[in-house]
């Protein structure tokens, strides 16, 4: 806001959690965007909930602690909440308010954007197309990423997904075009704060990074506006600047945490597990900001984070999120206590896209095959490892202690890596061919004759060393 508008109301009614109550307004709508003026000069800045009367609901950012009814002023600017936007964000660190925590001069532009994001015509709307190669293994091999996606990670406390949301952030490329990445963390505490700036800080240097953090004692209501800030400057620097533009998103749960924390201020009804009733669709209204326009360039493929409470994939976040996205890669407790980084199993994940971007022309023209033929002998190892668990390994046959070979295989040369080991797709999919072959070739029937013959023969003539 240019100046402090003429019009200020003094009638503050109740101050409740991050929630300020005035009376006595006139002509303010939902959304719009409000300034709140302490006694000592002090300014914060709010979001209009709910009006009803001359009553107004107005969400303060930064919280209503430290402050009085009497001796506050608020002003509504009659609009709701813009940012500028544009190629000036790219290598820069803010709060979650959008505000710069790196040293940096404030962000401003020519241009701005409704936070909120603006209605698109589903009519155009192009589908998901073309890979994002993250650099990991699991993911690239059996669920790959596509271009305009929106495919969560889901994960139990105390596993490493944080660690993987900033090793895909940190490699992850779309091949040939522009690519940035925006990161939006929530929640996080100091230290893994300094982690993930650490982590992202080659891609910060080289400006294909929009670092937006939130941590944990930061205010609720602020945890609620930083995706929103996270996927405006998203689209505006796909949508007009051209880039692919990947949006990693974590944790989505300590967002809905903060959504159930606000309703509650509010006094709402509350439905499954205390969380607001308009979950689903407050959730659809960022997921859905992913995706290609018609006759546009660029394109927005996210990728949310949250972990599950008590790894309970029926938690209401899991759940309705796995109504919205388009497939989920899951991240286990047992294969990490096998000491597998990532920690991906491989038989909950899914990708429902994959068969947009992978394949001929796209990744390689056996991806899709080989992809298919080590999701099921994995469910055959599966079946193999609770026989195991019954009559011992030696009671097993020959085949069944096959499949156990290929298994511990999968996990040494495919699935395992470095957190900061970035792998193409080449070297990749080379890795689970020499999973396979572990397999005698009756075994492998869902890959052609002739790619299986093809690849025996020379994994037989590298193996001789000639």
């Amino acid at each position: 806001m240019n100046g402090w508008p003429v019009v200020e109301y003094t009638g503050v009614r109740e101050l409740h959690g991050p929630l300020l109550v005035i009376g006595g307004v006139d002509g303010v709508g939902f959304d719009e965007v409000a300034e709140v003026r302490l006694p000592g000069g002090e300014h914060r800045h709010g979001v209009v909930l709910d009006v009803d009367g001359d009553l107004a609901v107005v969400q303060v950012q930064e919280g209503t602690a430290g402050m009085a009814r009497s001796g506050s002023r608020v002003a509504f600017t009659g609009s709701p909440m813009r940012i500028p936007v544009g190629e000036q964000w790219l290598g820069r660190t803010c709060n979650g308010r959008g505000e710069p925590i790196d040293g940096g001069p404030p962000i401003t532009g020519e241009r701005s954007a409704a936070v909120a994001g603006d209605p698109l015509n589903p009519v155009l709307r192009l589908p998901p197309a073309e890979p994002v190669v993250t650099g990991v293994s699991a993911i690239d091999a059996l669920t790959t990423l596509v271009r305009g996606q929106k495919l969560p990670v889901f994960a139990v406390a105390g596993l490493p997904s944080l660690e993987l949301a900033c090793q895909i952030a940190a490699q992850a490329d779309a091949g040939g075009g522009r690519f940035s990445v925006v990161f939006a963390a929530m929640g996080l505490t100091h230290a893994d704060t300094a982690y993930v700036r650490d982590a992202l800080a080659e891609r910060a240097g080289a400006g294909e990074l929009v670092l937006l953090l939130n941590t944990a004692d930061d205010p609720v209501v602020e945890r609620i506006l930083t995706p929103r800030l996270a996927l405006t400057v998203a689209e505006d620097l796909a949508f007009t600047g051209g880039r692919d533009v990947l949006v990693v998103m974590t944790d989505m749960t300590s967002y809905a945490e903060a959504l159930r924390e606000v309703s509650a201020a509010r006094g709402e009804m509350p439905a499954r597990r205390a969380y607001p009733g308009y979950l689903y669709s407050d959730l659809a209204s960022l997921y859905e900001r992913c995706g290609r326009i018609r006759d546009r360039p660029g394109s927005v493929t996210i990728v949310p984070v949250l972990t599950m409470p008590a790894g309970d994939i029926t938690h209401p976040v899991p759940d309705l999120t796995g109504y919205i996205t388009e497939g989920q890669i899951v991240l286990s407790a047992e294969a990490h206590s096998r000491g597998v980084y990532p920690p991906v199993e491989p038989l909950a994940s899914l990708s429902r896209l994959m068969r947009h971007g992978a394949g001929p022309g796209r990744t390689r023209a056996d991806h899709l095959a080989v992809a298919a033929q080590l999701v099921a002998a994995l469910a055959r190892a599966a079946q193999a490892r609770e026989l195991a668990d019954l009559v011992g390994v030696p009671g097993l046959t020959d085949t069944d202690r096959g499949y156990l070979d290929f298994a511990r295989t999968v996990d040494r040369e495919l699935l395992g890596q470095r957190a900061d080991e970035r792998r193409d797709l080449d070297d990749t999919l080379d890795r689970a061919w020499r999973a396979l072959l572990v397999l005698p070739d009756h075994e492998l029937t869902m890959l052609p004759a002739d790619l299986l013959a093809a690849h025996r023969t020379t994994t037989t003539v590298a193996g001789s060393g000639t």
